[in-house]
């Protein structure tokens, strides 16, 4: 399956890129009932699993199911090695970045990407220390936001090593906020150098974009039941999870493939099941052919109809 999934997005290019962008993430995946490896997660404050997805954009590379007690980002250097392997093997001239939040900020994740020539754009959780490199700049901001009555940002980059556990100094961008509410400092650390982005651009555009993965989690989880787990037995759930993984894949490469240029070409899987496939309709079968009727009043019959003629020539 973790070969399938790639393949399938290899062959959704039909050139090679000069750039991938994957994006990594943990999610909750609450449980109702006493699975097999199920425990209990602080964070969430429920009983559940804790999968891990990777994505490049719309496409979906992994979905891995784990049990909860483990760290968020446990296993994905090896995930990601493999899936790095594959698609050098591929476009062997391919620029890799990963962007993921603080939980996957880890020594030997980042040190296996700078061992690798893979960037990455991870968040950093603050502390005291960070805080006070950008003490300074946190003024600032407040005294701004009290001329103008709105948020006021300033961004700050710096060399840091942490007192144990990183091996090397890393750069790191800080985001210097303050909002009505008070302040609101963030951090991120990078392998980019500052003549590839500078800081407020690394941020903002690069790793702020990041959370768009969390609506392709939800397109999974909410429109295609990716979090319906109630099987007895792990593997059984690790099933039920890749069958809403292909479905989203599906639905993806039906968005591609037969909905560019129509009113659902940018919709969520919800949308296209609800306005596309979950039609009804008068389906006749005789020796020769199946016919599918649909009501005249169909408010998008020209969509169900252009996307059937581009599928056609595809399948055959």
């Amino acid at each position: 399956m973790k070969e399938l999934f790639v393949s399938l997005f290899i062959q959704s290019r039909k050139t090679a890129p000069r750039r991938l962008i994957l994006d990594l993430d943990a999610t909750d995946d609450p449980l109702h009932g006493h699975q097999e490896d199920r425990f209990f997660h602080g964070y969430y404050k429920c009983y559940c699993y804790l999968p891990l997805y990777i994505f490049c954009g719309r496409e979906l590379l992994l979905a891995k199911l784990r049990p909860a007690n483990i760290d968020a980002s446990a296993g994905s250097r090896e995930e990601i090695a493999w899936i790095v392997a594959r698609l050098r093997q591929q476009w062997p001239g391919v620029e890799i970045w990963l962007r993921a939040d603080s939980g996957f900020c880890r020594e030997e994740f980042m040190a296996w990407c700078e061992a690798n020539n893979v960037h990455y754009v991870f968040g950093l959780a603050r502390n005291a220390r960070l805080e006070a490199e950008i003490e300074d700049e946190l003024a600032e901001a407040e005294r701004r936001a009290a001329q103008s009555g709105r948020a006021e940002r300033i961004f700050k980059e710096f060399q840091y090593i942490t007192r144990q556990s990183w091996s090397c100094e890393r750069r790191v961008v800080a985001k210097a906020e303050h909002l009505p509410k008070g302040a609101n400092p963030r951090f991120i650390v990078t392998s980019l150098p500052s003549k590839t982005a500078g800081a407020r651009e690394l941020y903002e555009n690069i790793y702020c974009a990041r959370g768009e993965m969390e609506n392709r989690i939800k397109e999974c989880q909410l429109d295609l039941f990716a979090d319906r787990t109630s099987a007895a037995t792990f593997s059984a759930n690790q099933l039920r999870l890749w069958f809403s993984s292909l479905a989203y894949v599906l639905v993806t490469a039906l968005r591609r493939l037969a909905l560019e240029g129509t009113e659902l070409e940018n919709a969520t899987a919800g949308t296209i099941r609800l306005k596309l496939l979950k039609l009804g309709a008068l389906v006749t079968v005789s020796v020769r052919r199946i016919k599918i009727a649909i009501a005249s009043a169909s408010p998008l019959k020209h969509v169900f109809a252009a996307a059937q003629a581009r599928l056609c020539p595809a399948a055959a």
